[in-house]
């Protein structure tokens, strides 16, 4: 028999034992998901809301189908011409976004105003992303989230949503982006972020610069090169503003000017409507902030946008409604991550203990508040429900055939800009459309067919389709 020899094992010149290497197992990511899953569910509460709105026929404004024609126009490489603004209008004459080009391929795709919203919910959700993080990377997980939740159902966003669609949906997550680029002493990045605001309106320039000299702010101490480039930014981000107002959105515009001119300070002074301004800045700081915002640097980001609109003699621009706060809310909540970061360390007591305090604070005057904003509607079963009304309008208008002209009110425009050249009623100019569609539920047109005729003294128009206060109108 021959003995089995065993494999001795491996050891040192000094006879020390060697042990086998081990394999090193694969290392988890352990980055808090937090952010996006709180994005995800706003997502989904901001979609929810806008399409709730959009089925219930409940658009506000005509700005939805405004977008979705020049997003159209986009789709199949035209001109970005909305004619809801008038015969050949270019909407680059009116505001200069061409960011909404991004949208193009997805609406060629999918050709209805649902894109839009869709699209606009997307964009919202994704800008607390990075207030979430930067809260967290400041305060830690747990503040860092509650902050993340009071932005999420702030007043401004959830107003923003609520106002079917508008442009400054991609300045929201380009401003938090870039501010928390700066609370990460990523000042380049802070700065490529911001760059892309000019591209988005004409005002955001100014935004950009704000940014760029708060980037350079504090740099100061650290970095002279930074400072130079961020110095460079900011004069770029003015001066892009004077050249589109001056010279670009001029150049397509038929009158040859800015037609919001006459809304910056015309028949009146910035105390007009103290009150509402004063009640702006309280919501604007008091529930979101605590105040405590107003330690921080970042703050004055804000300074452009407040300061057009309370400047302009326009009072649709001074209170909370509509979309016009929506580029503040990321300003302010990051401020505030800003400020609590400082205020940990403060030697004053009471000062520290609010700092500790706060976030839930804010996040649960967040979650109050919203049982009177927006969002609460999606805790009603009719929100998910399409009324028989609707589906009745939807009928009728059907009757218009694709690529029919059609003079319409905001209602029936919703759904007819995906298939048909639609202009917005008294602004057909110089063209006889086949088709009037109105919405009329208030009654206010006693005779139909007689404002049909008011609107087209050379035409004959006769009623076609009726239904819950629609009316639809074919010419003979």
């Amino acid at each position: 028999m021959h003995a089995t020899l065993a494999t001795p094992p491996d050891r040192s010149p000094a006879g020390a034992h060697i042990p086998a290497p081990v394999t090193p197992a694969p290392t988890r990511d352990r980055r808090p998901r937090d952010p996006y899953l709180l994005a995800t569910l706003l997502f989904v509460a901001y979609a929810a809301l806008s399409l709730g709105r959009y089925r219930h026929l409940a658009t506000r404004s005509w700005d939805l189908g405004i977008f979705e024609q020049a997003v159209r126009a986009y789709a199949h490489l035209r001109a970005p011409v909305a004619e809801l603004k008038g015969p050949g209008t270019n909407i680059l004459g009116d505001h200069f976004s061409p960011v909404t080009a991004l949208l193009a391929p997805a609406y060629r795709l999918f050709p209805t105003p649902v894109t839009l919203l869709v699209a606009q919910a997307a964009l919202f959700a994704l800008s607390a992303v990075p207030v979430t993080r930067a809260a967290a990377a400041l305060l830690g997980r747990r503040r860092g989230l509650a902050l993340g939740i009071a932005y999420g159902l702030s007043w401004g966003i959830q107003r923003a949503v609520d106002f079917d669609f508008h442009e400054i949906c991609f300045a929201v997550p380009l401003i938090a982006f870039a501010l928390e680029a700066v609370l990460t002493r990523r000042r380049r990045a802070a700065l490529l972020w911001a760059l892309p605001l000019v591209l988005v309106k004409e005002d955001l320039g100014l935004t950009l610069a704000a940014i760029a000299l708060v980037v350079a702010v504090r740099a100061r101490r650290t970095s002279r090169r930074a400072v130079l480039y961020a110095l460079g930014v900011a004069v770029l981000g003015v001066l892009a503003t004077v050249v589109t107002l001056t010279l670009v959105i001029p150049a397509f515009n038929t009158g040859d000017a800015y037609a919001y001119w006459d809304k910056v300070g015309s028949a009146g002074t910035p105390l007009d409507g103290l009150d509402t301004k004063v009640r702006t800045l309280a919501w604007l700081l008091i529930p979101t902030t605590g105040l405590l915002a107003l330690r921080s640097p970042l703050l004055p980001a804000a300074l452009p946008t407040l300061g057009w609109r309370f400047v302009s003699s326009d009072a649709h621009y001074w209170g909370t409604d509509w979309h016009y706060s929506a580029v503040l809310m990321p300003v302010v909540s990051l401020a505030l991550a800003d400020a609590l970061s400082r205020a940990r360390y403060s030697p004053r007591p009471w000062l520290r203990s609010y700092a500790l305090h706060l976030p839930a604070a804010v996040a649960a005057a967040s979650l109050a508040l919203t049982t009177t904003l927006p969002l609460s509607l999606l805790t009603e079963s009719e929100t998910y429900r399409k009324p028989a009304r609707v589906s009745a309008v939807e009928r009728m208008l059907k009757l218009v055939p694709d690529g029919a002209s059609v003079e319409a009110n905001t209602g029936p425009s919703t759904r007819l800009i995906s298939r048909c050249r639609v202009f917005w009623v008294g602004t057909a100019h110089g063209v006889t459309p086949d088709f009037i569609a109105l919405d009329n539920t208030s009654r206010s047109i006693h005779d139909v067919e007689a404002y049909a005729r008011q609107l087209h003294p050379h035409a004959a128009y006769a009623v076609v389709g009726a239904a819950y206060g629609y009316v639809l109108l074919g010419r003979r």
